[in-house]
């Protein structure tokens, strides 16, 4: 029998290995940006054509290499980052294994014109999955020029998984971001399809979040700046009021190094515990500074995952930080109030003698002594009468609220839960935790989710609404403005044309604020700018869909924001129309995420449990 292990062929080993580096265009502009920032480039411009899927083009004024370190730069593992493995506990670059080019050499056709300073010449290198097809010299400025032509064209199968432009573009422009913040003293461009993007000069930290993000963002800001023997942080965190329900502005780098770190993450979000609700996350851009061998960067082929040997007690440096920079920064202002000509009031002090009570004022008088108060007897005597019962009715009413009888309720749409005509007169509703809503039926006891059925209700009536095209928009009296990031932007151009014939009325007011003039008459009670981030939320997750599609996430997205919400009292007539709304649904089972929205339990469960 013939041997079955074969060593692959390096261009195979090459494709296997980019599909951990290199996932998205994103990725190759990260290793890119990355190696001219250890090239010591002061500028980089980045050109993109069709979201990087035609070309992306990474301009730098770096160091350059030489014709020899230009071919060797391609070969896997080759770096001149490190020459040992103890290297890697003391790193000090962005890269160190030597994958990257090798990795984007093998899903795409690369040319490099590379020139060092105070060479005459430059070397212009031709490669085509993996393949050196030229190598020659040639004139150019000096640093790096790559152009990185149809990714994954020899990779059909990833090129087909590349979602949308504009998702691809928005996944672009979050990863420019990153590296555009932690490297706030280097020129950025970013160019797509001949249009300029951005174009950021050196600045602070602070310039260069503002420069990003918009004008917007900068009274949010709170300094933060704590140095310690163990770590040096220093950044923002925002105001606990611009706190957001999805899509916030988290950024935490580690040594010029953008990381992804739930554990301090954690330590942000308890800080921020009691100043703003639980379903929302604070923004926040931070910096840490560590000696290199106290983390481990050498985790992830990403490079975001980071280990850091002292987790603990940074942790409890960054939470009192936090703490304190929303502390100092972030108190209630003080209310002043223009007493200039304003009447002096005469104060009676008795202490004084021979003075005089102000006219019309009795010195004697108390309100609360007996008779002050005509229909109280005495009030100091009888408080057991007057909180009376109080205790027995505030327990009744926080956990489960009886509500009277409500009409005729049918349950035959309820098809796959019970069997038979379970029809009955004078329901009694309760409503338990101010969550679920608990009526009898002739099967047992029916428990209905609140939240979804109202979600559900809303849904329906929408999705009718948009198939016989009869969506009611109205108009709004001031218009609603939403800050958007670049990405969000980005997508919401797109979206636009979409989301007119839906209802929403959409005007653009800078590069990322946009002002909604129109709405829905469904979304009454909604928030319009959770509704406007879901979908956008929805789009760049799911990527590129066709009108239904975009409609029924549009319609989901309203729905969940203008459904009612857990910890809402009901009265029996609230209850009573979103149950019959509920069962007059043709499926009242699920939301159209998958979600029950009520269940019934048999009578003979109840019996046996009482055995």
């Amino acid at each position: 029998m013939s041997d079955v292990i074969k060593l692959l062929p390096d261009s195979v080993a090459n494709q296997i290995a980019a599909g951990e580096v290199i996932q998205r265009p994103a990725s190759v502009i990260k290793e890119l940006v990355e190696n001219a920032m250890d090239a010591g480039a002061t500028k980089v411009d980045i050109y993109l054509k069709d979201a990087g899927r035609t070309l992306i083009q990474v301009v730098d004024n770096g160091q350059g290499m030489s014709p020899t370190d230009a071919r060797l730069a391609f070969e896997r593992h080759s770096t001149s980052k490190i020459t040992s493995a103890e290297d890697l506990f003391s790193l000090r670059t962005m890269g160190f294994r030597g994958e990257a080019l090798a990795s984007i050499a093998a899903i795409s056709q690369v040319e490099l014109r590379t020139k060092r300073k105070g060479d005459e010449l430059g070397t212009q290198l031709m490669i085509s999955a993996s393949v050196c097809d030229s190598q020659e010299p040639c004139a150019c400025s000096e640093g790096s020029n790559f152009k990185i032509k149809n990714i994954f064209f020899n990779v059909p199968a990833r090129r087909k998984f590349l979602k949308s432009n504009q998702v691809e573009l928005s996944n672009i422009i979050k990863e420019f971001e990153k590296l555009a913040l932690v490297n706030h003293d280097v020129e950025f461009t970013l160019t797509h399809n001949e249009r300029l993007m951005y174009k950021l000069l050196p600045g602070t930290f602070k310039q260069r979040i503002v420069a990003l993000l918009g004008n917007a963002i900068d009274g949010q800001l709170l300094p933060l700046t704590v140095d310690t023997s163990l770590v040096q942080v220093s950044g923002f965190v925002c105001r606990p009021e611009n706190a957001r329900k999805r899509n916030a502005l988290q950024y935490m780098f580690v040594n010029g190094r953008y990381m992804r770190h739930p554990y301090f993450h954690k330590a942000v979000q308890m800080s921020y515990s009691g100043l703003i609700p639980e379903d929302e996350q604070p923004n926040y851009f931070l910096m840490f500074t560590v000696a290199p061998e106290t983390i481990d960067v050498n985790i992830h082929p990403t490079k975001t995952e980071i280990k850091f040997e002292n987790e603990m007690p940074i942790w409890q440096i960054l939470s009192a930080a936090v703490k304190e920079s929303l502390g100092r920064f972030s108190s209630a202002p003080s209310i002043e109030f223009d007493v200039e000509g304003a009447p002096e009031i005469p104060v009676y002090d008795k202490s004084k003698p021979g003075e005089m009570p102000p006219q019309g004022v009795d010195p004697s008088y108390n309100p609360f002594r007996e008779g002050r108060r005509k229909g109280f007897a005495n009030p100091t005597t009888n408080w057991e009468e007057l909180y009376k019962n109080f205790e027995q009715k505030a327990g009744r009413q926080n956990d489960v609220r009886p509500v009277g009888a409500g009409t005729e309720i049918r349950e035959e749409s309820v098809w796959a839960e019970s069997e038979g005509d379970n029809a009955t007169t004078g329901l009694t509703y309760m409503q338990i935790k101010e969550r679920y809503i608990l009526l009898p039926v002739q099967s047992g006891v029916m428990v209905v989710d609140q939240h979804r059925a109202h979600l559900l209700v809303i849904y329906t009536r929408l999705i009718s609404e948009i198939e016989n095209k009869a969506v009611s928009s109205q108009s709004v009296l001031f218009p609603e403005v939403i800050s958007l990031s670049p990405s969000q932007s980005v997508i919401l151009a797109k979206l636009e044309p979409e989301l007119e014939p839906l209802g929403f009325g959409l005007s653009r007011l800078s590069a990322n604020e946009w002002s909604v003039t129109a709405m829905p008459m469904s979304m009454e009670g909604a928030e319009v700018k959770d509704v406007i981030r879901s979908v956008i939320d929805a789009v760049e997750n799911g990527g590129e869909a066709p009108g239904s599609v975009l409609s029924r996430r549009v319609a989901l997205s309203v729905a969940r924001n203008a459904a009612i919400k857990y910890g809402r009292a009901l009265d029996v007539e609230e209850m009573e129309r979103l149950v019959a709304d509920l069962l007059q649904l043709p499926n009242p089972n699920y939301t159209p995420d998958g979600k029950r929205v009520l269940y019934i339990m048999p009578i003979e469960t109840i019996t046996k449990n009482f055995q």
